[in-house]
């Protein structure tokens, strides 16, 4: 055999036993405990999800899933560790909405937009436009009547700038040339506790925190942000029913994966992810709080992360809406 023959053939045996090395090493996978970081405090809804789902997730790969909360500037802490994590599928991201606007806010980002792979969409759940219980609004359109005849002395509360409740109010402001004034919170449960004192108009809250203050008859619920009608509220319209055509602004969430990760590594993830979503008591959990399991491809949501990115980057902008 010649010497360059040779050499070729001996590249490609050390490249095939490399390549056999890696599916033996990836065909052991999971070896260990997979992490999945959750950038937001414990006890919201995404740490709530979060762990119903990764206990779903862990049994059906064999190994346990183990939630790390790694708060603070909007989720771009840990979706940053995350993105500096090794692309070896034992460390995940579960994100929400801020993970589309905060590009929009800070003036830079703690990580490339590429660092992150997604994953899969988990859900989908919209907000709820709430009043003081007795307020002098009996519907959305009352609220906007009065926003009109008194520009600047319609107020609306929202966690923070970087949260979709803030922004759903503020596409809803917009889309309908109103003169309104935002105040800040530094969370949504304070927000509510002022709605419900009248210190504030109304705000988009979660349904999970507001519906059962909506039960309890302390808070009125004029419309719901999402294209369809909430279960859990199911006499509320939406928006779009009532005044704005095409109006919706949902709060999700999503699973992602360190760029680079192994091809049939992201396979197993997203199948255990999608099917877990599939499981009744999954489901339950979810609808409890007012979500909607999705369950998608990684290409699916990729494209939905670019309409959403698009959807808030404007409101952002048109709005000139700053970090608080």
């Amino acid at each position: 055999m010649h010497l360059s023959s040779f050499a070729r053939a001996r590249r490609l045996v050390v490249a095939a036993c490399a390549l056999a090395a890696a599916s033996l090493a990836h065909a052991a996978w999971p070896e260990r405990p997979i992490t999945i970081v959750v950038p937001y405090a414990p006890g919201g809804a995404a740490d709530a999800l979060a762990r119903v789902l990764a206990s779903r997730v862990g049994a059906r790969l064999g190994t346990s899933v183990v939630v790390d909360n790694r708060a603070g500037a909007s989720g771009t802490i840990g979706a940053a560790s995350v993105a500096r994590a090794q692309a070896d599928g034992y460390t995940m991201l579960y994100d929400a909405t801020p993970y589309s606007i905060n590009p929009h806010l800070f003036p830079k980002m703690p990580y490339a937009a590429t660092a992150l792979q997604p994953l899969s969409l988990v859900s989908l759940a919209p907000n709820v436009l709430i009043v003081k219980a007795d307020a002098p609004y009996k519907d959305v359109k009352d609220l906007i009547a009065k926003a009109k005849a008194q520009p600047g002395k319609v107020n609306f509360a929202s966690g923070g700038s970087g949260t979709v409740q803030r922004l759903a109010a503020e596409l809803f402001r917009q889309e309908l040339n109103l003169d309104m004034v935002h105040v800040p919170y530094k969370s949504g449960g304070p927000a509510i506790t002022d709605v419900m004192g009248g210190q504030v108009d109304f705000m988009f809250g979660t349904v999970a925190a507001a519906s059962p203050l909506i039960d309890s008859g302390k808070l009125r619920a004029l419309a719901i942000s999402s294209a369809k009608r909430s279960p859990r509220l199911p006499n509320v319209p939406t928006v779009a029913e009532a005044v704005l055509p095409g109006y919706e602004a949902s709060e999700w969430h999503g699973v992602f994966v360190p760029a680079g990760t192994p091809a049939d590594i992201v396979a197993r993830l997203q199948k255990a992810v999608t099917e877990s979503l599939q499981d009744e008591e999954v489901k339950k959990r979810f609808s409890d709080v007012g979500a909607q399991p999705i369950g998608s491809t990684p290409a699916q949501f990729a494209d939905f992360l670019k309409k959403e990115d698009a959807k808030w980057g404007e409101v952002v902008r048109k709005g000139s809406i700053k970090l608080d």
